[in-house]
C-alpha cells in the first residue's frame, strides 16, 4: 500500500511492533518535534502519545512546513503592486508547485497505521494513552487489506474510568468501572452519502466542545483524502462530574462510523442494533435514492432516531415519539448542539436499552482479537481458571486464606526484626539471642504453611508458558483481579470517605466524647478492611517472595512446591524484564524483603548480565501526581487510580537503546516509585519516622531523586521539605552524593517570569530554613541547602503546568504539562550522562546495606560504617597490590645493586638514586590509583581517602627506599670489612688451582697409578687447609650473662594469663622492701600495656637480629649482649611511665630468655651458612673433589683454554644458584600472591583464611596462640602456606619456574661470552680484556667479577672460540647439576618467598582491642587516628571480665554490645563505665569501638565449641548473664566458616 511505503512500513511488519521497542530511551525520545519528515511520523506520533500529549494528532511534516515558509517568503518578497483579482484568481487556481492537500498524510492514517503495526500489548498501551488523552477509541476496524472487521476488545481491558452522578436524593455517587463492563446508553452517529457538515465536529460539541475527541475535517493537518479511516467505528464516553452543568446526567457512550454507512453495512448493522439512539446525517434525498429503503427501515424501527439534514435549516422537530428532525444548514453551531443534546436526552429518557462493550463480540462475521489470538486466548483461560478458585470468597479474607505467608507471621517477623536491630536499654546477648530464636521460629511457622492451589497454579503456569503466553497470562490475571476487587474497593473507599468526614467534623467541634473514639475505631476497622481487600499481582509476587524467604531461612524446600524454591526469583526477574514493576518495599509490613530482592537481582544478573543501571526515584506527598509523572515520562503503568495508590516502593526497568549507550554509562534506568509521604495512611501507620525511613531509603538508593511538590501552597512544602532535607543531609554524612530535582506541579501560570523567580526564591529560602532545622537533628554543621548537596535553584527546579486542561473527568491532559515532562526528561538524562550508575551486583549490596542501616535507626552511623567497611575493604585490597608492586620492584633493584656492590661498581647508595630507579613503577602505581579512585563503584566514598592513600603510598615508598638504602650501605661497609677475608679465600682457592696444575705436570710422565695421584694431591691439600669448626650455644651465652641471678626456670612470657605475678605495687615499694608483694589485680588497661610492650619488643628485636647479618659476619656473644641491653632499656623506659606498679627482675629475665630462645634456631642456621661460606677450610673441604678433578685434567694433558673455561664455569655455579634462588623467590612470591587464595588479597583476607584453618583443625592451643600472639601466628601461617604451595605446585609450577630462570641465565651467560669474544677480536685484546668484558656484562645478573679469577694463570689462553665452546659444554653440565639438585624439594623449601610475603603482610598495626583482642586493621604500623577493627569478638575469649558482676564470670558480649552496657572497668583513671571507655585516657582513648552491622557467628560457634577449654584456661566461667545460649551451641563449624565468607566478601 502506498501509504505504508510513505511511512516506511513494510507489510511484513504489521502486528509486529512491540511495546519494548517504543518504550526504550532513544536519542529521538529526548527531542521535542512540532514537525518531522514523513518517514518519522510514526515514531514522533508514538513518542507524543506515550507522554499523553494530545497534539500527537497535529504533527506537521517538514515538507508542509517548508512549503508554507516558501509561500510566505514569496509574498514578502513581492514588491510589485498586485491587483486584488490577480491575487484572488491565483488563490483559486490549482497550485502548480508544492504538495497538494490530497497528497498529505492524514493524521488519523498515522494513528491507524501505528495501530495496525502494533502487537497486542502495544495496541493495548496505545488505546490506554488515547483514552487518557480523551480521544475516541477504535471499536470496529476493517483490515486494510482483507476488509475483515476486527473488534479489538483486548485493547479496552485495562481502561478504568471514574465519574460522579446524582441519585434521586440528589446525593453524589461515585462510580469507577472498567469501560468494557460499563453498562451505559449508547448513541450511534453515521451518515449516508456525502454531507457538507462534519459529523465528528458535531459529536465533539456534545461531549466536550473544547476538545476534539473525534478528529474532524477542520482539525489542524486534516486532508481531503484518508486511507485507513473509512469503515472504522470509534467510541468515546461522556463522563459526568456530578455538577449541575453536566451535559448529560449519566455516563453515555458515543459511537462514530467513519465513511458512508451505505458502504459499510456490517458496521451499520452492529451500531443500529446496539444503540440506544441512532443519529443519522443525511444530504438532500428523494424517495428514489438507493438508501431510501434503509432510512425507511430505521424510521419504522421502535428505536429512537434523530435525522440531521445538512441541507435543511429548520430547528428541532419531533415527528413522533422517539423520532426527531433537525436541520443544520446555515444554523449556529451552538444552537444545533443544544437542539441535538435535548433531543438525545429526550430519547434516552424513553429508552431503557443499554450498551456493553463486551457484547459487541457476540456479533457474527467479525474478528475478535482476543478470541482469534491463540496466545491471548490461552492466557485468558488460565487466568480465568485461577480466578475461579476465588469465587464466593469474602474479599477482606482472601489474602489471609490464599496468601498466608505475607500475613500476620510476616508482619510479626518484620516487627521483631526491627526490635532486634533497635535494642532497648541494657539488653544482654541472651535477650538478643532470644529474639533471634523467635525470628527463626516465626520463619519455621511461616514455612509450615501450605502453598494453596491458587499460588501453585500461578507458579505452574509461569513455568510452563513461553514468553508471549506468559505475558498474556499475567496481563489477564491483572485485569481479572482488578475486576474482581474494584466494586468492593469502591464501596469501602466510599465508607472510608464518609467516616473520615464524620471524624473531621467531630474534631472541628473539639468533641472528645466516646462518640469520637468510637468513630475513630470504626475508621481504623474500615482502613484495615481496605488494606485486606487490596489484592493484585503485586500481592501474588509478595507471597512468592515470602515463600522463598521462609524456605531460604530454614534451608528446606516446601513439600507442596512443584519446583525447587531457588527457581522462584527467576519468575520475578522475567517479569521485570517484560516490563512489570517489582515490589521493593512491602507497603503493608513497612519492610524490605532483602533476601528475596537480592535473589531476584541475582536472577536478573544471570539473564541480562551484570548491567549498569541509573536509579531514578521519586518522593512526594500522597496523590501529588508522582506515578502519573513517571508513567507519562517513560510510558510506564504504575497504579494511579483512587484506591490503587502506590504502597511501599516499586522498581521497574526502562531499557536504554544501543545508540544511547554510547552517550550514557549504563544500560537501564531503574525507576523507583514510592508511596506518598504524609499520607492519610489507611492503616493509621503514618508517622514522621516512617516517612523519614522511606525518604532516606529511596534517596540513598537513587542516583537522582525527583522531589514532587503539588500546588502553589507553601504549606504543602512545609510537609515534605523537612523529610527530604534530612534524607539528603544523611547522604552527605555517609559520603553518598545523589542529585535531586524539585518538580513543582500544578502551577497556574508558569509563563510569568516574575512569578517563577519569586517561587524559586521562596523555595530556596524554605530549603535553607529546613536545612538548619535538620542539621540540628543530625548534629551537623550546615547553613544552606547547597551546603548539603550540589543544587542549582535555576536548573534543578522545574515548574509544571496543571495536569488537566479543564475539569475532570472529561478534561484532556494539558499539552504544556507534556512539554514540561519532556524538559524534565532531558534534565534527568543530562544528570544521568554524568553518572556512572551502579552495577546490579553493587545495587544488590547497596539495597541490603541501606536497609540494614535504617533498621539500626542510627542510619548515619550504621550505614556509614557499612559503606566505609565495604569501600575500605576494597581499598585495602588495592593498596595491598600497589604496595606489593613497589616492594617487588625495589627488591629487584636491591638485588641488582647488591651485585654491583660485590663487583665494586658502586661506592655509595643515595636515596635519590633509588627513587629514580623506582620512578617507573611508582608512576604506574599512581596511574592505577588515579583510575581506581575515578572509576570504582565506591568512588564517591573513597574520594575522601584518596589524599591519605596517596600519602600512605608515598610514605611506604620513602620507607622502602630508606630501608633498601640502609641495607645496601651496610653491605657496602661489610664489603670493605670482608675484603681481606675474601682476598684470602680467593688467594687460597687460586693457589690450589696452580699447585694442582704444577703437581699434575710434574707427575705426568712418572706414574699412572690413581692411588699415587690421590696421595700426592692430598699432601698439597693438607698443607694448605686446616679445619676450624666452631659450634655456638646461644642459650648457654644467655645463662652465662645471667649467671649472677641464680635462676634456672624460665616462663613463656607470652602465654601467661595475667602479668600480676611479674609486678609489685609502687605503694608497697614505698613502705617495705619486699619483692613478694603483688599487685592484687592489674587493670585491663595495664594488662594491655604490658602485652603491647612485650609484642613491640619482640618485634623490634627480630629486626635487630636480622640486622646483625650473621650469615655474612658470623655470631659472637656480643650479639646477645646488644639484645639484652636493648630489652633492658625498653623495660626501664616503660617503668618510668607507670604509676601503679614496678616490674620484678623475673619479668626482664623471662622476656630476654623468651626472645633468645625464639631466635635460637634462626641465629644457629645463619651461623652455619656463615661457617660454610667464610670458614675457608670447611668451604674448601667441600671443594676437595672439584680441585682433584682439575688436577686430573691437567695430568691427562688438557689445554689451558679448556681448563680455564672449566674454572670459569665452576666459579659461576654458586653465583648462578644465588641468582636463580633470588629470582625464583620474587617470582614465587608474585605467583603465590596471585594463585594462593589466602595470600591473594589484603591482611583481612589472610585473617579470614587463618580463622577458617583454625576452625577446621579445632586446635584450642593454636587458637590461644592466635588470640594472644597474632603476629607470630600470621608469620607461621604464611610460612606454612608458602611451604604447602611449593610442595603442592613443585613439579607443575615451582620447578618449571626455576628451570626457566636457569635457562634464561644460561642464555645471558653465553651471550656475554659471545660478545666478549667479538669485543676482544675487534680490539685485538687478550684474555684479560675478555674476562673484564665478560664479568661486566653479567654484573646486573650475578655476583661474579674479575677478582674471582685473580691468581688463576691464563697466559696461554688464546683461542676464544674454543673458550666459548668449553663454557657452553661445561655450563650445560653445571646447569644440569643445579636442576638435578632442585628436584630435591627440601632444597627449594629454603626459599625466601615466605619472608618477602611476611614483610608485605606484617608491616602493619598489631595493636589489639582492649576487650576482645581483635587486631587493629590499619595497614600502617604507626598510623594516625584511632585503632579500629571491622569485626569485634566475644570479649570472654580474651579472658575479659568486669567488676560490675562476679569476677569469676567471663563476659559473653561482643564489644559493640559491651560498650552500650552499664558495666565498669578499673583503669588508671579509676572506675569507669565501659560505655565511656575513652574517658579513661591512655590506650583506651586510642580505640574507636563502633557497632558492627552483625555479630560474627564464627565467634559464637567458637565459644560454644571451646567453652570448657576457655573456662579452664582462664579459670573463670560463663555463668549468669554470660550463659551461652542454645542458639550458639546449635551453630555448626560449617556455618561458622560460611559466616567468614559472608562477612569478609
Amino acid at each position: 500500500m502506498k501509504l505504508f511505503r510513505k511511512l516506511h512500513i513494510k507489510v511484513s511488519h504489521l502486528n509486529k511492533l512491540r511495546a519494548a521497542d517504543v518504550l526504550q530511551i532513544t536519542e529521538k525520545s529526548l527531542q521535542s518535534y512540532e514537525s518531522c519528515a514523513e518517514e518519522e511520523l510514526i515514531q514522533t506520533f508514538l513518542q507524543k502519545l506515550l507522554m499523553m500529549d494530545y497534539t500527537a494528532r497535529y504533527i506537521k511534516t517538514k515538507e508542509t512546513d517548508e512549503q508554507d515558509q516558501v509561500q510566505q517568503r514569496d509574498i514578502d518578497s513581492s514588491e510589485e503592486e498586485s491587483d486584488v483579482f490577480d491575487d484572488v484568481l491565483e488563490i483559486m487556481s490549482p497550485s502548480e508547485n508544492g504538495t497538494s492537500q490530497s497528497q498529505r498524510i492524514h493524521p488519523m492514517d498515522v494513528q491507524m497505521a501505528v495501530f495496525h503495526c502494533a502487537d497486542g500489548f502495544l495496541k493495548q498501551l496505545l488505546v490506554n494513552k488515547l483514552s487518557q488523552c480523551q480521544y475516541a477509541l477504535p471499536l470496529l476496524v476493517p483490515d486494510p487489506f482483507t476488509r475483515q472487521i476486527e473488534f479489538p476488545l483486548w485493547t479496552f481491558r485495562q481502561i478504568n474510568k471514574s465519574w460522579k452522578m446524582r441519585n434521586t436524593n440528589n446525593e453524589i455517587i461515585s462510580q469507577t468501572q472498567p469501560v468494557y463492563k460499563a453498562e451505559t446508553p449508547m448513541v450511534s452517529f453515521f451518515r449516508f452519502g456525502s454531507v457538507s457538515s462534519s459529523k465528528s465536529q458535531l459529536m465533539n460539541s456534545l461531549i466536550n466542545e473544547k476538545h476534539n475527541t473525534f478528529f474532524h475535517r477542520n482539525c489542524p493537518g486534516s486532508s481531503r483524502t484518508r486511507v485507513l479511516m473509512d469503515g472504522v467505528v470509534e467510541i468515546a464516553w461522556f463522563y459526568p462530574s456530578g455538577s449541575s452543568d453536566d451535559k448529560f446526567t449519566d455516563c453515555v457512550a458515543f459511537c462514530n462510523l467513519h465513511g458512508d454507512a451505505g458502504a459499510n453495512e456490517k458496521q451499520l448493522q452492529i451500531l443500529t442494533e446496539m444503540a440506544s439512539v441512532n443519529v443519522v446525517l443525511l444530504p438532500q434525498l428523494d424517495r428514489n435514492d438507493s438508501i431510501a429503503a434503509k432510512i425507511q427501515n430505521l424510521y419504522k424501527d421502535s428505536k429512537p432516531l434523530i435525522f440531521l439534514f445538512t441541507e435543511n435549516d429548520s430547528s428541532v422537530r419531533k415527528t413522533k415519539p422517539g423520532k426527531f428532525n433537525i436541520g443544520l444548514k446555515d444554523r449556529n453551531q451552538s444552537e444545533v448542539s443544544e437542539d441535538l443534546r435535548r433531543a438525545i436526552k429526550d430519547c434516552l429518557s424513553e429508552s431503557s436499552s443499554t450498551f456493553r462493550l463486551e457484547d459487541v463480540s457476540k456479533h457474527s462475521d467479525i474478528s475478535v482479537e482476543e478470541e482469534d489470538d491463540e496466545d491471548c486466548r490461552r492466557g485468558r483461560e488460565a487466568a480465568q481458571q485461577m480466578m475461579s478458585l476465588l469465587e464466593k470468597k469474602d474479599l477482606t479474607e482472601i489474602k489471609e486464606s490464599f496468601l498466608p505467608h505475607q500475613g500476620k507471621l510476616w508482619h510479626q517477623w518484620s516487627q521483631k526484626n526491627k526490635e532486634l536491630h533497635r535494642p532497648q536499654g541494657d539488653e544482654t546477648e541472651m535477650d538478643i539471642s532470644r529474639k533471634k530464636t523467635q525470628l527463626n521460629k516465626i520463619r519455621e511457622q511461616q514455612h509450615e504453611f501450605d502453598i494453596g492451589e491458587f499460588i501453585r497454579f500461578f507458579i505452574k503456569e509461569m513455568n510452563s508458558y513461553d514468553e508471549l503466553e506468559k505475558m498474556f497470562f499475567l496481563k489477564w490475571l491483572r485485569i481479572l483481579l482488578d475486576d474482581y476487587t474494584s466494586a468492593d474497593l469502591s464501596a469501602l473507599l466510599h465508607k472510608y470517605d464518609e467516616k473520615w468526614s464524620t471524624v473531621l467534623q467531630l474534631k472541628e467541634k473539639h468533641d472528645k466524647s466516646e462518640k469520637l473514639k468510637a468513630e475513630q475505631t470504626e475508621l481504623e476497622r474500615i482502613s484495615e478492611d481496605l488494606q485486606a481487600a487490596a489484592f493484585g499481582l503485586e500481592h501474588i509476587m509478595r507471597e512468592i517472595g515470602q515463600i522463598y524467604e521462609s524456605c531460604s531461612s530454614v534451608e528446606k524446600n516446601k513439600k507442596d512446591l512443584q519446583a525447587h524454591f531457588s527457581s522462584l526469583p527467576s519468575l520475578a526477574a522475567e517479569m521485570m524484564i517484560s516490563g512489570f514493576p517489582l515490589e521493593l518495599m512491602d507497603g503493608d509490613a513497612a519492610h524490605v524483603p532483602v533476601i528475596w530482592i537480592s535473589a531476584v537481582l541475582d536472577a536478573l544478573i544471570q539473564k541480562l548480565g551484570d548491567q549498569r543501571v541509573f536509579v531514578l526515584s521519586v518522593l512526594g506527598i500522597q496523590s501529588s501526581g508522582k506515578s502519573t509523572m513517571l508513567n507519562a515520562m517513560f510510558g510506564l503503568q504504575f497504579a494511579v487510580s483512587a484506591g490503587r495508590c502506590t504502597r511501599g516502593a516499586f522498581m521497574q526497568l526502562v531499557k536504554v537503546s544501543d545508540e544511547m549507550k554510547t552517550q550514557m554509562n549504563f544500560d537501564y534506568i531503574l525507576v523507583v516509585d514510592t508511596e506518598g509521604l504524609r499520607a492519610l495512611e489507611l492503616a493509621g501507620r503514618s508517622t514522621r519516622h516512617h516517612d523519614n525511613e522511606l525518604a532516606t531509603f529511596v534517596v540513598g538508593l537513587a542516583n537522582l531523586t525527583l522531589i514532587n511538590i503539588f500546588g502553589e501552597n507553601l504549606s504543602e512544602m512545609q510537609d515534605i521539605l523537612p523529610i527530604v532535607v534530612q534524607a539528603f543531609l544523611r547522604m552527605k554524612k555517609v559520603k553518598l552524593n545523589p542529585s535531586c530535582v524539585f518538580v513543582h506541579q500544578n502551577v497556574s501560570d508558569i509563563r510569568a517570569e516574575e512569578k517563577i523567580m519569586k517561587a524559586r526564591r521562596q523555595l530556596q529560602e524554605k530549603l535553607d530554613e529546613m536545612t538548619k532545622l535538620a542539621a540540628e537533628d543530625e548534629v551537623c554543621d550546615a547553613e544552606r541547602f547547597s551546603d548539603v548537596i550540589s543544587f542549582d535553584v535555576q536548573n534543578d527546579v522545574k515548574y509544571f503546568a496543571q495536569l488537566w486542561e479543564g475539569n475532570p473527568p472529561m478534561a484532556p491532559p494539558n499539552p504544556n504539562y507534556c512539554k514540561n515532562i519532556q524538559e524534565l526528561k532531558k534534565t534527568i538524562m543530562s544528570h544521568a550522562s554524568k553518572s556512572l550508575g551502579i552495577r546490579l551486583t553493587h545495587l544488590k549490596d547497596h539495597i541490603k546495606d541501606l536497609w540494614e542501616a535504617l533498621l539500626n535507626e542510627k542510619f548515619v552511623f550504621s550505614f556509614g560504617h557499612s559503606l566505609l567497611t565495604a569501600a575500605k575493604r576494597k581499598l585495602d585490597i588495592e593498596y595491598s597490590k600497589w604496595s606489593w608492586r613497589l616492594c617487588s620492584a625495589m627488591n629487584e633493584i636491591e638485588n641488582r645493586l647488591h651485585n654491583k656492590i660485590e663487583h665494586e661498581a658502586v661506592c655509595e647508595i643515595e636515596e635519590t638514586d633509588l627513587q629514580r630507579k623506582l620512578k617507573k613503577t611508582s608512576e604506574k602505581v599512581k596511574k592505577s590509583m588515579s583510575e581506581f579512585f575515578e572509576r570504582d563503584t565506591y568512588a564517591n566514598i573513597l574520594i575522601q581517602r584518596k589524599k591519605s592513600s596517596e600519602t600512605k603510598i608515598k610514605e611506604l615508598q620513602d620507607k622502602i627506599v630508606r630501608e633498601t638504602s640502609r641495607k645496601l650501605n651496610e653491605i657496602l661497609q661489610q664489603r670493605d670489612l670482608k675484603k681481606k677475608i675474601d682476598a684470602q679465600r680467593k688467594h687460597l682457592e687460586n693457589t690450589l688451582y696452580e699447585k694442582s696444575k704444577e703437581l699434575a705436570l710434574q707427575l705426568k710422565d712418572k706414574t699412572n697409578d690413581e692411588e699415587t695421584l690421590m696421595k700426592d694431591f692430598d699432601l698439597i691439600w693438607e698443607k694448605n687447609i686446616k679445619k676450624i669448626i666452631a659450634d655456638i650455644d646461644i642459650l648457654k651465652d644467655v645463662r652465662e650473662i645471667f649467671s649472677s641471678l641464680k635462676q634456672n626456670k624460665y616462663n613463656n612470657i607470652l602465654t601467661v594469663q595475667s602479668y600480676s605475678e611479674y609486678v609489685i605495687s609502687r605503694k608497697s615499694l614505698k613502705y617495705c622492701n619486699t619483692q613478694d608483694t603483688n599487685v592484687s589485680t592489674l587493670s585491663p588497661e595495664d594488662e594491655a600495656q604490658i602485652r603491647s610492650l612485650i609484642t613491640d619488643v619482640v618485634q623490634k628485636t627480630e629486626t635487630r637480629i636480622q640486622s646483625f647479618d650473621i650469615s655474612k659476619n658470623g655470631y659472637n656473644i656480643s650479639c646477645i649482649q646488644q639484645l639484652i641491653d636493648y630489652i633492658k632499656r625498653r623495660v626501664t623506659e616503660h617503668q618510668k611511665k607507670c604509676k601503679m606498679y614496678h616490674f620484678k627482675e623475673d619479668f626482664f629475665m623471662d622476656l630476654v630468655y623468651f626472645i633468645c630462645k625464639k631466635a635460637n634456631k634462626w641465629i644457629t642456621d645463619q651461623h652455619i651458612l656463615f661457617r660454610e661460606a667464610k670458614n675457608h677450610e670447611l668451604y674448601h673441604e667441600k671443594k676437595r673433589e672439584e680441585y682433584y678433578s682439575f688436577f686430573q685434567k691437567y695430568f691427562h694433558g688438557a689445554t689451558s683454554t679448556a681448563n680455564f673455561g672449566e674454572i670459569i664455569c665452576h666459579k659461576l655455579k654458586e653465583p648462578i644458584e644465588q641468582s636463580v634462588y633470588k629470582k625464583t623467590d620474587r617470582d614465587l612470591a608474585d605467583e603465590i600472591m596471585k594463585n594462593c587464595e589466602s595470600l591473594n588479597g589484603n591482611r583481612s583476607n589472610l585473617e579470614k583464611h587463618i580463622l577458617k584453618t583454625l576452625a577446621e583443625e579445632e586446635d584450642f592451643v593454636k587458637y590461644m596462640h592466635y588470640i594472644h600472639n597474632p603476629r607470630d601466628h600470621f608469620k607461621s601461617f604464611i610460612r606454612d602456606e608458602v611451604s604447602r604451595y611449593i610442595t603442592d605446585k613443585f613439579s607443575v609450577s615451582v620447578l618449571h619456574k626455576m628451570k626457566e630462570n636457569i635457562e634464561l641465565l644460561q642464555q645471558k651467560i653465553m651471550k656475554a661470552a659471545r660478545k666478549s669474544t667479538e669485543h676482544v677480536q675487534v680490539n685485538r685484546g687478550d684474555v684479560g680484556l675478555w674476562v673484564k668484558s665478560f664479568t661486566q656484562q653479567l654484573s646486573d645478573e650475578l655476583i661474579f667479577s674479575e677478582k674471582d679469577l685473580s691468581g688463576v694463570r691464563h697466559d696461554y689462553v688464546e683461542d676464544f672460540h674454543l673458550l666459548e665452546d668449553v663454557i657452553r659444554d661445561k655450563l650445560s653440565a653445571i646447569m644440569s647439576d643445579i636442576i638435578r639438585e632442585l628436584h630435591n624439594v627440601k632444597i627449594v623449601l629454603k626459599s625466601r618467598a615466605d619472608e618477602l610475603l611476611i614483610d608485605h603482610f606484617c608491616q602493619c598495626c598489631w595493636v589489639q582491642c582492649l576487650f576482645c583482642k581483635a587486631v587493629c586493621t590499619n595497614d600502617t604500623e604507626k598510623h594516625h587516628g584511632d585503632h579500629s577493627v571491622a569485626f569485634h569478638r566475644v570479649t570472654g575469649i580474651s579472658g575479659f571480665n568486669n567488676i560490675s558482676e562476679r569476677k569469676s564470670n567471663l563476659v559473653i558480649d561482643f564489644c559493640k554490645d559491651l560498650v552500650a552496657r552499664k558495666l565498669y572497668i578499673n583503669t588508671d583513671a579509676g572506675r569507669v563505665l565501659i560505655r565511656d571507655y575513652r574517658r579513661a585516657g591512655g590506650v583506651y582513648a586510642d580505640w574507636s569501638i563502633t557497632p558492627d552491622l552483625s555479630d560474627l557467628p564464627y565467634w559464637k560457634w567458637f565459644v560454644g565449641r571451646f567453652q570448657k577449654d576457655l573456662e579452664n584456661f582462664y579459670m573463670k566461667t560463663f555463668e549468669g548473664k554470660a550463659n551461652i545460649t542454645c542458639e550458639w551451641r546449635r551453630l555448626t563449624k560449617e556455618e561458622a566458616i560460611e559466616s567468614l565468607h559472608l562477612e569478609w566478601t
